[in-house]
């Protein structure tokens, strides 16, 4: 507990060091996973304010506060069902998170205060040595449960038992949950990107792409598979050849240092070149973390390429911070995970996705799901 203590106190005081160039005394942070991340309290109803010395004082109801005082034990707690109202300081300059607040919520509180945007997320774009290690498990937990599903695949089995079969599996090796709704797509619905699981049994012939993870102690794990189930076709191999390049090149071209759009270039130019440019229209890649989809995102857009705001529009607070942010973060860090997940997908035929989970290094990237990523043939 002690070292969690410190590595909360730690990132509030990261946090504390943006206030002076927001021209903020204090931060009210509302957004639940921010609240969690800063404190270790996961809560429906809570909120922190922290100060530009880095002190802080967490509001939380009944439900929650034997729990926040356990938990929180090195800061100020109060009980209160209405947390913003009851930490927002009678005077001084504060930023509420516009990004979490609601526009009702704004107003009851006085309409007034600095609207910053993405602020904490901004800090938990690189990650520390804790949650580097959760996300590690949980990527283990992901590659386990499909080395030890595999086996079961077969024509007759239902998209929507196979994903069952790896969720449950997960669980049973220790996940707290699931990441994210698993995808199983099968045959012509693997040109779906996000297919829910249906009642289609695998066949012969099928490529099948499955997108699933664990969740463990709050950290995503996000991987994607594609198997035939039978020998494949000419086409089928030569597609799943193509993904597993760009994948390849993708993941080699993640490195610190590195721009965000010339990150998804390398992989999304070889598959223009093969003539499937237009069947790969998602993003390469995203953050994970404590949320499955966060910052960094990997796609084709430069920061430069950011449509301007709308001239009938009022301008934001400088506080904001969104132009400098923007640019900041145009580049991958060290300790930054993220996923490269390249695909191609062709309307009424089938689908190729490959992706991996990995943690960027000024070394080269570290990889967290390492199930083969040969194409297998069941």
């Amino acid at each position: 507990m002690r070292a969690m203590t410190a590595t909360h106190t730690r990132r509030r005081a990261n946090l504390a060091a943006l206030l002076p160039a927001h021209e903020a005394d204090a931060i009210l942070v509302t957004g639940g996973v921010n609240v969690r991340y800063l404190t270790g309290l996961a809560s429906s109803n809570a909120a922190v304010l922290v100060r530009a010395d880095a002190s802080a004082t967490l509001a939380t109801d009944s439900r929650y506060i034997g729990a926040a005082r356990r938990v929180c034990a090195d800061i100020e707690v109060v009980e209160e069902s209405d947390v913003a109202g009851a930490l927002l300081p009678e005077s001084g300059r504060t930023g509420v998170e516009a990004d979490h607040m609601s526009v009702a919520d704004y107003f009851r509180l006085g309409g007034e205060h600095l609207r910053l945007s993405k602020v904490v997320e901004s800090v938990r774009v690189v990650k520390d040595d804790s949650e580097l290690d959760l996300i590690r498990t949980a990527c283990e937990l992901t590659d386990r449960a499909f080395a030890e599903v595999l086996p079961e695949l077969r024509p007759g089995l239902t998209e929507k038992e196979v994903a069952r079969a790896l969720e449950r599996r997960m669980i049973e090796l220790g996940a707290d949950g699931l990441a994210f709704d698993s995808i199983v797509a099968s045959g012509p619905n693997g040109a779906i990107p996000h297919h829910s699981p249906s009642d289609r049994p695998l066949e012969r012939g099928d490529l099948v792409t499955m997108d699933f993870g664990a969740l463990y102690r709050g950290y995503h794990a996000d991987m994607t598979r594609t198997v035939a189930i039978g020998e494949p076709a000419g086409w089928q191999r030569e597609l799943y050849d193509l993904v597993r390049a760009a994948q390849r090149a993708g993941r080699l071209a993640a490195r610190a240092g590195a721009a965000l759009h010339e990150v998804d270039a390398a992989a999304r130019d070889l598959i223009k070149e093969a003539g499937y440019g237009e069947f790969f229209k998602h993003g390469l890649g995203h953050g994970v973390g404590l949320q499955i989809h966060e910052e960094p995102f990997l796609s084709p857009r430069k920061p430069e390429d950011t449509p301007g705001r709308p001239e009938d529009l009022p301008e934001p607070e400088r506080s904001s911070g969104e132009p400098e942010r923007d640019h900041e973060h145009a580049r991958l860090e060290d300790r930054v995970p993220v996923t490269v997940e390249p695909g191609v997908y062709l309307p009424g035929r089938g689908g190729v996705r490959i992706e991996d989970t990995l943690v960027v290094r000024d070394g080269g990237p570290e990889l967290l799901t390492r199930t083969t990523k040969e194409l297998l043939v069941l």
